[in-house]
């Protein structure tokens, strides 16, 4: 008889997977049906018991927009002459929301599955990326509502190709980079409950640290004429990959709907490709950091 032994010790150990070991994001394509069941999960039970329902994904963006758009735009004149303003803040505003929902709800994944991560094994990555798809789900009624207005408006006639490469870069670039900052505070937060407060505070500068409610000429004007700043601190300023996300839907949505004569921002195509590479950045720190930390999640929760 054959010893259980030997026929083990012929067997190499890369063909045993270690109990609890986690391969990072591969692990997220290698349980993908578990990750579609968070993502089911998420969106069904966002809106269960409400009366409106998924009319709510219609309704909140539309309420930011015209407080936005009465206050700012009617009231304080900060389009200051950015012609058809109203698409052109609506256009920020789902880019911003999209960046927003997922960041805040990838940070708060692991200490709202707390009990899950507590008593079974499975890759804590998951529940970050499941919370980023869940916002992109949630995103699409809002761009579905600018598309139906930029169609009624003519986008058809002056749409191109570059429009809609423009439209994928910009979400892919924001959900990256959303995943990456996500990752790193969401594995933070479990044992720091302080993270969430410095998410709340770096969403409510994200709106005002991008081109949403005025145009990127307007920080050329203020940081290099008026202050005397060298130029590079507004390359810098568009090397955001929030800012890269919100300046490619403009050039997707409002630029084929308005005739203007506004400048593209400088080196559009180049800074889609340097702000990509930053966010895939932030998304590898966010995994290191979270791999790093993802051992002590069990016993902080």
């Amino acid at each position: 008889m054959t010893d259980t032994r030997d026929l083990f010790a012929a067997v190499p150990r890369s063909a045993f997977d270690t109990p609890g070991e986690s391969r990072g994001l591969i692990d997220v394509v290698r349980w993908r049906y578990l990750l579609h069941l968070l993502v089911r999960t998420g969106v069904t039970t966002r809106y269960r018991n409400s009366v409106l329902g998924w009319t709510w994904s219609y309704v909140r963006p539309a309420a930011q927009f015209l407080v936005f758009w009465v206050v700012l735009g009617l009231f304080m004149n900060l389009d200051r002459g950015i012609p058809n303003y109203a698409i052109y803040l609506f256009s920020g505003i789902v880019v911003i929301n999209l960046f927003s929902e997922a960041f805040k709800n990838a940070t708060t994944s692991i200490v709202g599955n707390a009990p899950l991560v507590r008593k079974v094994f499975l890759p804590r990555q998951l529940f970050a990326v499941s919370a980023v798809i869940v916002a992109f789900v949630h995103f699409l009624p809002q761009v579905a509502l600018l598309l139906i207005v930029c169609l009624l408006l003519g986008w058809v006639a002056h749409i191109s190709i570059l429009s809609i490469l423009a439209i994928l870069a910009g979400m892919i670039i924001v959900m990256t980079f959303a995943l990456g900052l996500g990752l790193f505070f969401g594995a933070i937060n479990v044992r720091f409950r302080d993270a969430e407060n410095i998410v709340e505070l770096l969403l409510l500068l994200a709106t005002w640290a991008s081109p949403v409610l005025y145009a990127w000429t307007q920080v050329q004007d203020a940081v290099v004429d008026k202050l005397g700043w060298p130029q590079w601190v507004v390359e810098v300023y568009m090397l955001n990959p929030i800012t890269q996300g919100v300046e490619l839907f403009h050039y997707a949505f409002w630029r084929p709907v308005t005739d203007t004569a506004f400048a593209l921002p400088p080196g559009l195509a180049w800074n889609t490709l340097w702000t990509f590479l930053i966010a895939v950045g932030t998304l590898l720190i966010g995994q290191l950091v979270f791999r790093r930390l993802e051992g002590r999640f069990a016993q902080d929760l």
